[in-house]
């Protein structure tokens, strides 16, 4: 990695990457250019520390795959440590105005709403629920984003019969599996062990491709994802309710 502030020939475009008033994404392109470059390693951490106070830094950096930047991890480059990461290529030059969009699919706050909906606002492969705790990991909460049935990458598009609900955790582990995470005799032997009426509900939910929710499902993701100021007068609301 180089040294902060030696210039470098190529940076004639007089773009800086410590300027706030840039965008994350064309600020974390900048920053793997002018700081890391083609054959360089880093870390989040340091993508984090250089591009501080916005929110989503490391989603801006995938942002930029579809752009033609190829950027490694430990799955697909074995010699990296698990916290390292490997800039192969530099792609379009999205701090450019011709390339700004390159590689991004605008998804309305309409569609968003309507997909959250849709999907009860919950993760459609794990079922966590908006801010909602993980039970095998004590302290951290989910935060619901939207995932692509097919990856953007290999030419998916952005309408609601194309996005899922999930959450940041899941968005991030389908995005690396390789196929060989599960295999079928692995799921089928969980299958096999399942109640007959749960092998019902599970058929049932292959057939639809979605887990059908109950209405107290429903309402469940519903409340998770309102503020916690509000998720407490309604959890006092019900308790009074409940007390009549």
């Amino acid at each position: 990695m180089r040294e902060l502030g030696v210039p470098l020939e190529r940076d004639l475009d007089g773009l800086d990457w410590r300027d706030e008033s840039l965008g994350a994404r064309i600020r974390v392109a900048l920053w793997l250019r002018d700081e890391v470059g083609v054959g360089g390693t880093f870390t989040k951490q340091q993508v984090r520390a250089a591009v501080s106070g916005t929110e989503q830094v490391d989603r801006r950096m995938r942002d930029l795959r579809p752009a033609g930047w190829e950027i490694r991890n430990y799955r697909d480059k074995p010699s990296l440590r698990p916290d390292e990461l490997f800039l192969e290529r530099i792609g379009r030059p999205v701090w450019e105005k011709e390339h700004r969009a390159a590689g991004l699919r605008q998804i309305s706050a309409r569609t968003r709403r309507q997909v959250y909906e849709r999907d009860g606002h919950m993760c459609r492969r794990c079922g966590v629920a908006a801010a909602e705790e993980y039970p095998d990991e004590p302290g951290s909460h989910a935060r619901l984003t939207l995932g692509h049935v097919r990856p953007h990458r290999s030419g998916g598009a952005a309408g609601p019969e194309d996005l899922l609900t999930e959450c940041a955790r899941c968005n991030e582990t389908v995005r690396h599996l390789t196929g060989v995470q599960m295999d079928r005799e692995q799921v089928w032997d969980r299958i096999e062990q399942l109640p007959g009426k749960d092998r019902k509900n599970l058929l049932a939910w292959m057939m639809h491709d979605a887990r059908e929710q109950t209405p107290t499902e429903r309402v469940w993701g519903m409340y998770r994802q309102l503020p916690a100021e509000l998720r407490e007068q309604l959890k006092r609301d019900l308790y009074d309710l409940l007390r009549r």
